[in-house]
């Protein structure tokens, strides 16, 4: 089907934001403020490698641009692209919008005993938790299951591994149990995350290790040493290791390093297994703990006719989610928002893409083209994604155009106050002034989002930058927020 696919209010969303995207931004202003141009000097950052733009939008219509630099040159946005891909799900889905996790019984159950199979079903539910999950097993023992005479069977199908696969390299890095490379999946639990608390014994001879949630298909071997007495903690993780080894029926994570007593206890975060063995690890042990039993292995397959509906998870409106994405820039919430929208629109998202093509449709109605524009899986961990500081902009500017502005507005880190922004501008009148998306990757640093003036203006900030030295822009993007802030824009 056509886009034809929106409802009628959404067609009028489209239609509002169009009728003042038309007028062309006139007289850029080609010069950075010059306590933004020092601190790229001091950076060592040429002016060709960053890409600025300032423009009031406190009267809804464009206006002249205060700053426009390099504004059409395509830049790696990094998590920038997080606003494209949670602007886009709440007109195409709907603030309200929720995702369903299903538990399902394929059999006959007398006396609390299932003599059949267990089937999970997942939506892409990108804010399953650990605790979410432990209440929807306490739903099926509140319904009297107790033991289950078959098999554990994963429904993944919503999401199809080739999407998954097209839409990013598995491995960003040669940080494979890093979080933030976690994939994702149909039946994503608790981020595939495990929580390791470092505890240093009094001693200080040893370090115990302790794990969250406890998988029964993962055994944790700590070969970690202790550093010594003066050793300073400075980046702890970087002096660790952790490697899986897969094994008959079980895995082990190796961990090894050197760990200062200095630190302390420090939580460290992995991405463990793959998703199938940790929705079995977590299901084994929480099913344990709840009395129940399961005799069978696990399998994947798609849910069987005849399987009846036993209890069911919701998860928190799309309203809230964009929060957990955009704050604290979670790619693979990101990346579950992305392939939701293609199984949304499934005729017009065609197979490989995720929600690729059905935001690429989405623009063109909202006549928004960006031709520079490469989209791989909506979340900016990747090489390849780029966008242009011109886009970034219209895209602001639809969204502030939008009836759905507040809850995207919402969405976004505010400065000095909580999420990606919690730690800068503190201390400073700026604090809490500033709704900005930051995005940083290996040579890309990059801040975009509202700033309201000390004069009650609010304007769209954009600042882009594609350099080996990326990582020392900081400075120049605070200071660009704060001339922002206290000039208004408007005094040169």
């Amino acid at each position: 089907m056509a886009i034809s696919f929106l409802s009628a209010w959404r067609i009028l969303l489209s239609l509002t934001a169009c009728i003042t995207l038309a007028p062309a931004l006139a007289q850029p202003v080609e010069r950075l403020p010059s306590t933004v141009a020092r601190a790229l000097q001091t950076a060592g950052i040429p002016k060709q490698n960053v890409a600025v733009i300032v423009q009031d939008v406190t009267d809804g219509a464009p206006s002249k641009p205060h700053v426009r630099v390099n504004p059409t040159q395509a830049f790696n946005p990094a998590s920038l692209m997080k606003l494209l891909t949670t602007y886009a799900a709440l007109e195409l889905l709907g603030p309200g919008y929720t995702w369903k996790t299903e538990a399902w019984i394929h059999g006959k159950v007398s006396g609390g005993v299932l003599q059949g199979d267990l089937v999970l079903k997942g939506s892409g539910d990108p804010k399953l938790t650990f605790e979410q999950f432990w209440l929807l097993l306490r739903q099926l023992r509140a319904r009297g299951l107790r033991e289950i005479h078959g098999d554990l069977v994963l429904d993944r199908s919503r999401f199809d591994n080739a999407s998954i696969n097209a839409s990013s390299a598995e491995i960003f890095d040669d940080q494979p149990l890093r979080p933030y490379n976690v994939t994702p999946d149909a039946l994503l639990l608790n981020f595939k995350t495990l929580r390791l608390q470092l505890m240093p014994n009094p001693d200080n001879q040893t370090l115990v290790v302790l794990g969250e949630p406890q998988l029964v298909n993962l055994d944790i071997i700590n070969l970690i040493r202790p550093g010594t007495l003066n050793q300073d903690c400075g980046n702890w993780k970087d002096a660790l290791h952790a490697e899986l080894s897969s094994g008959n029926q079980r895995t082990q994570l190796l961990l090894s390093g050197v760990y200062p007593p200095s630190c302390g206890e420090k939580i460290w975060h992995l991405g463990v297994l793959s998703h199938p063995q940790y929705v079995e690890g977590v299901f084994r042990q929480l099913w344990q703990d709840l009395g129940g039993t399961l005799t069978g292995s696990l399998r994947e397959a798609t849910l069987p006719a005849g399987a009846q509906l036993l209890a069911s998870s919701v998860s928190p409106p799309l309203s809230e989610v964009l929060r957990d994405i955009n704050k604290f820039s979670n790619n693979v919430m990101a990346r579950q928002l992305f392939l939701t929208i293609g199984a949304e629109y499934p005729a017009i998202a065609g197979r490989n893409e995720g929600g690729a093509k059905v935001i690429r449709t989405w623009l063109q109605e909202k006549q928004l083209d960006f031709p520079e524009m490469v989209l791989e899986n909506g979340s900016g961990l990747s090489r390849h994604e780029r966008l242009s500081a011109d886009s970034l902009t219209r895209l602001l500017l639809a969204a502030w155009q939008s009836p759905l502005m507040p809850e995207f507005l919402a969405s976004l880190p505010l400065s000095a106050i909580d999420g990606t922004m919690k730690h800068r501008l503190n201390l400073q009148a700026l604090a809490g002034q500033a709704h900005v998306k930051t995005g940083s990757l290996e040579g890309v640093k990059t801040i975009a989002g509202y700033v309201h003036d000390q004069s009650g203006r609010w304007h769209i900030v954009v600042f882009l930058v594609n350099h080996a030295n990326a990582a020392a822009a900081q400075p120049a993007q605070d200071a660009l927020l704060r001339w922002v802030y206290n000039r208004g824009a408007r005094g040169g």
